[in-house]
């Protein structure tokens, strides 16, 4: 009975101690090692082709068309806004504020109507008057067959839709703190955001119902859409909207 029990003990125990002299648990850490290798290796690819295509300041740029409109695009709004913010709490000098910001909003205004949106977007706006007196605006889009860079088209609208937020928040901030000298600046700021935002808005409207009654009309023969930006005037409503 005793030799029974003993025989398997040794059967067990002796295999192990001929694996040690020979080693072979030194050739697994080889595939081991070439599997850590690869894997250290495969996410250093991936991270630089997905983090540079889908998110970061940097990759944002990389894939934009028009990298350098985007960037004035961002840089006019958050520098006026910026210059509200630490001369509002750092420097009491009201004029050097007013003269600061008034200059870095109409210098966005223009920027984002006449470079920004016709370069991101394809759209552009501007305000006419006729022979008679009467004041309408004149809505420019690009050809559809010529989309938009994803990319631009969403920062721009993203940019277009915020700033303005943020206005009307410092707009309530200086109510509530009865500091109504700054009131004016941040108005002002607000009449600037909005008339780029009812101005797109009403452009992007109008170049979706012209390209879509133009397709319609080559449909059935009577025109075609054209290789070069339309201008589509709307009289009256907008006019309302803006003010004569």
């Amino acid at each position: 009975m005793s030799s029974a029990v003993t025989q398997p003990l040794l059967d067990t125990i002796e295999p192990d101690e001929d694996v040690t002299p020979q080693k072979p648990a030194a050739a697994a850490p080889k595939p081991a090692s070439n599997l850590s290798s690869a894997q250290s290796a495969a996410p250093t690819t991936f991270a630089t082709n997905e983090n540079d295509a889908e998110s970061g300041i940097a990759g944002i740029f990389r894939q934009s068309s028009h990298p350098l409109s985007l960037f004035f695009l961002y840089f006019f709004r958050l520098a006026a806004v910026t210059t509200y913010i630490f001369c509002y709490y750092f420097i009491n000098n009201y004029v050097f504020v007013t003269v600061a910001v008034v200059v870095l909003l109409a210098m966005d205004f223009w920027n984002c109507r006449n470079v920004s949106g016709r370069t991101l977007v394809g759209l552009r706006f501007w305000n006419q008057v006729d022979e008679d007196g009467e004041s309408y605006w004149v809505f420019e889009s690009r050809d559809p067959s010529r989309p938009a860079n994803p990319i631009d088209s969403r920062m721009f609208w993203i940019a277009l839709y915020t700033f303005p937020v943020l206005w009307f928040l410092l707009l309530l901030l200086a109510f509530l703190k009865l500091n109504l000298s700054y009131v004016p600046i941040v108005i002002l700021a607000l009449v600037f955001n909005l008339t780029n935002v009812v101005g797109f808005t009403y452009a992007d409207r109008d170049a979706k119902q012209k390209w879509a009654s133009g397709m319609a009309g080559g449909a059935w023969g009577i025109g075609g859409l054209g290789s070069q930006l339309i201008g589509g005037v709307v009289k009256n409503g907008v006019s309302r909207v803006f003010g004569s």
